[in-house]
């Protein structure tokens, strides 16, 4: 049986992190679940370092938090590339294996790099979903915005990773259960197989399809504001979109009307 071996030292910006749970969404999609460090903080949106040693040396690449920022576990969501240095590896990842997470989490999807508005926007396509299950447990995200619309775009309906878990265990959340049922409004597309919705989140902006089914105003940079999470292309595309719409990007000294996360690699 394959098992990542624990590294041979320690290093002082990441700590040896053991895996708690193992979950495969597909032959190609997982995630996992490990031990959080004490000391480690992190504003949900964000995303940390992590990997595993390969020939003396760690091999890192950014993941999103998937976890909230409140709890004990943190959880990440993982595409395996077949040739993929890290991820090829990564996908045998077990149950009592050591993972090497960063010390200090960092990117740009967080609430204060946004100014405040009526409807929060999360885009996403695959993995890119990851920051956003951290931020739809955000309660500060139900006290700033009237609504909050999760939108998920994936190749096929496998990959629709946690839809069970928004549509059905989220809304009996303990503490945010209610805010959850009343403002949560999610959206998931498939573009390769038949689905409710089968296209690309810029085409179903554009054509305005997602305002109809949802039975929302169209985007709006007053009153709007937009976090994108997903592939170079999608993030380009739908940058382009929002500009030419009148949105302006935000970051740590401007917040603006939308911000995206560009650190973020499948790989």
């Amino acid at each position: 049986m394959w098992h990542l071996a624990p590294p041979t030292k320690e290093y002082a910006h990441l700590y040896p992190a053991k895996v708690l749970t193992v979950h495969h969404w597909t032959e190609r999609l997982f995630s996992f679940t490990t031990t959080r460090d004490p000391g480690l903080r992190f504003e949900n949106g964000q995303f940390a370092m992590i990997g595993m040693e390969l020939n003396g040396k760690p091999l890192l690449r950014a993941y999103s938090l998937a976890s909230p920022n409140y709890e004990d576990e943190l959880e990440f969501l993982s595409i395996a590339v077949e040739d993929g240095p890290l991820t090829s590896r990564l996908r045998h990842v077990k149950v009592g294996d050591t993972v090497l997470v960063g010390r200090k989490p960092t990117g740009t999807l967080i609430l204060d790099n946004l100014r405040p508005g009526r409807n929060l926007y999360f885009l996403s396509t695959g993995t890119g979903l990851a920051p956003f299950m951290s931020l739809i447990k955000d309660p500060a995200c139900y006290e700033k915005f009237d609504r909050v619309i999760l939108t998920h775009t994936v190749r096929v309906s496998g990959e629709l990773a946690y839809a069970n878990h928004i549509r059905h265990e989220l809304p009996q959340h303990e503490f945010l259960g209610e805010d959850i049922a009343a403002k949560l409004l999610y959206y998931p597309a498939v573009t390769r197989e038949d689905f409710a919705v089968t296209d690309r989140i810029t085409t179903l902006i554009e054509n305005g399809q997602i305002f109809r089914d949802l039975n929302i105003p169209e985007l709006d940079p007053e009153h709007d504001r937009v976090m994108i999470c997903g592939s170079p292309e999608m993030l380009a595309d739908t940058e382009a979109l929002l500009e030419a719409r009148g949105f302006d990007e935000g970051n740590m000294s401007n917040p603006g009307s939308y911000v995206v996360e560009k650190a973020f690699a499948e790989r």
